[in-house]
């Protein structure tokens, strides 16, 4: 094969080169040899590298700027190296493929490097990993234009570490007495890669300075606006502050309120108000945010042509269907949803959105075509991945849902939800080494993770540990006291160990936890059976019969051991 196999270097990937260094030049090299296979990739390769994808324009002169969240970049890891490992299926013999400088390497880099190495080698494909030092690689020191354009291009695409780094290197080589205008975007622009990196209290500092050393009224008015949005969105739950927001966006309006061209000032009126209509809605007020978006789209359209500003109009209208929502109309959010897909189709947060709907509804094809279009877009999203393997499961193709819960966890090893629902289905037919790989591979990550701790004591208890099982049972519910899954399991194994009153007061905590389930019910009305209180027997059993949706299995030991309550009872 030609391409990477037969470069005789390596990839440089050190930072000074950007995000993706070396390793977008070695996708490009797969693509153009395996042109079928990259088209089954598309999104994600034309994230990593936009030259592969030949319509493209830089993407901070799309209008407006999407923000990506910060985990995207784990999704086109996932994606890139599904495309190689795909690629090393159809070597021939064996490729060895170089990449330099990986110690001072962009972390988009590294991040896509420790993927693949997760997943390839050593044969066919190895990967052999050089660190160089940190020496400046031979570029040419840009100028404070080309660095401003680079940190509006690397937040566009979502490489937050790379614009944080270029955006100070800006703020290094000029001053606000200086150069006002190149020194405000590169602060603004470190402002926003922190806030994406969760990092916003760094962020509010930045505001401050910029507040601190002008008072021009567009930055300003700009400077409000982000800092009313860090305490409504993005600062730590505990240090977000509803008040100081609404302070930090009445601001914003008066200064925009003062803006001398007519178009802008209605444009940004109406835009600082949506983060009013925010703070409305979680207020408990939808209706009066309701108000604001619905005027806010009147105004819009009355200075707007039609077909500009499509992506402005579907955030507005995605508003909406979320006070809709809030106020109890699932129809019209629906509505509303389909509207805001058909401005702005490539947006996967809206099909999510609108798959919850259908999926509330019972839609549960329309709701996995819109999980489909939200992993394709998205692209390789982890909600849209697990809550298509629910759907999946609820339909009874567990295997379509294993391998999504799979997906889920490559991509993100840390999700919970995931890793228990994929333990247990594989508890569910019977593979029971890899439920328990899995429990302890997430207990690993969350020690205390009470429904792990459940799952892992089942596991024990059918491979005959019992005083493991308890044990591990006990731990779950010293987390969690609600959990019934644990009462009823821990009696489980206490009944098997002959301990049966202690089996009896589990499962009454179980039946009071969870009144209406059969399984507590049915299992201590068997306890109660084995002590020789018939009565209190049969009232269980009858009280589980009555419940609605048991299956025929269920519903017809129940109706024996009724019987038999009754007969040894009369007796």
């Amino acid at each position: 094969m030609r391409g990477p196999a037969a470069d005789p270097g390596g990839y440089d990937c050190h930072r000074d080169h950007g995000p993706y260094a070396g390793v977008a030049e070695f996708l490009g090299r797969v693509a153009a040899a395996r042109p079928r296979l990259a088209s089954r990739h598309a999104v994600e390769l034309h994230a990593i590298a936009p030259g592969l994808d030949h319509a493209a324009r830089p993407a901070a002169d799309e209008e407006p700027i999407r923000f990506h969240p910060a985990r995207r970049t784990a999704c086109l890891a996932y994606g890139a190296t599904e495309f190689v490992v795909a690629w090393a299926g159809t070597l021939r013999r064996p490729v060895t493929v170089r990449f330099d400088h990986v110690d001072v390497a962009d972390e988009t880099t590294r991040e896509l490097l420790d993927a693949l190495s997760r997943r390839v080698g050593p044969y066919p494909l190895r990967l052999d990993l050089r660190d160089g030092g940190d020496a400046r690689r031979d570029v040419a020191d840009p100028t404070p234009a080309a660095l401003r354009a680079a940190v509006g291009e690397s937040l566009a695409r979502g490489f937050y570490h790379h614009a944080a780094r270029t955006a100070r290197r800006g703020r290094a080589a000029v001053t606000a007495t200086g150069d006002l205008r190149h020194w405000w975007a590169f602060t603004t622009g470190l402002a926003t890669a922190l806030a994406a990196l969760d990092r916003a209290t760094e962020a509010l500092d930045l505001y401050d300075e910029a507040r601190a050393a002008t008072d021009d009224p567009k930055i300003t008015m700009s400077a409000a606006y982000a800092t009313a949005m860090l305490y409504a969105r993005h600062l730590p739950a505990a240090d977000q502050d509803p008040e100081r927001a609404r302070h930090w966006l009445h601001r914003a309006l008066r200064l925009a309120a003062g803006l001398a061209d007519p178009r802008q000032r209605l444009l940004s009126t109406v835009f600082y108000e949506q983060g009013v209509a925010l703070l409305d809605s979680r207020a408990g007020e939808p209706a009066r945010a309701l108000r604001l978006i619905d005027d806010g789209l009147a105004r819009l359209a009355s200075v707007l042509a039609p077909g500009e500003r499509p992506q402005d109009l579907a955030r507005l209208r995605h508003n909406r269907a979320q006070v809709h929502l809030a106020l109890g109309d699932a129809d019209r959010a629906l509505t509303e949803l389909d509207t805001v897909i058909a401005h702005d189709p490539d947006n996967c947060e809206y099909y999510v959105d609108r798959a919850a709907l259908h999926r509330a509804a019972g839609r549960t094809r329309a709701a996995i075509r819109d999980y489909d279009a939200a992993i394709r877009l998205g692209p390789h999203l982890p909600e849209a991945y697990y809550n298509r393997a629910v759907l999946q499961q609820q339909r009874g193709r567990p295997g379509r849902a294993r391998a999504d819960l799979d997906r889920v966890l490559a991509i993100e090893p840390g999700h919970l939800d995931a890793r228990i629902a994929l333990v247990n289905l594989h508890l569910e037919r019977g593979a029971h080494d890899a439920a328990e790989a899995g429990a302890r591979a997430g207990l690993a990550l969350a020690p205390r993770e009470p429904a792990l701790l459940c799952t892992l004591g089942l596991v024990r208890s059918e491979r005959g540990g019992s005083a493991e099982a308890d044990e591990l049972f006990t731990r779950a519910l010293a987390g969690d006291p609600g959990l019934v899954e644990a009462w009823t399991n821990r009696a489980a194994v206490r009944f098997e160990r002959g301990d049966v009153a202690a089996a009896v007061a589990d499962l009454d905590r179980a039946v009071a936890l969870a009144a209406s389930a059969p399984v507590p019910h049915y299992n201590r009305g068997t306890a109660l059976m084995r002590l020789g209180r018939w009565d209190e027997a049969a009232r269980d059993f009858a009280h589980a019969l009555a419940q609605p949706g048991l299956d025929r299995a269920l519903r017809r030991d129940l109706r024996a051991e009724l019987a038999r309550c009754r007969r040894a009872g009369a007796g």
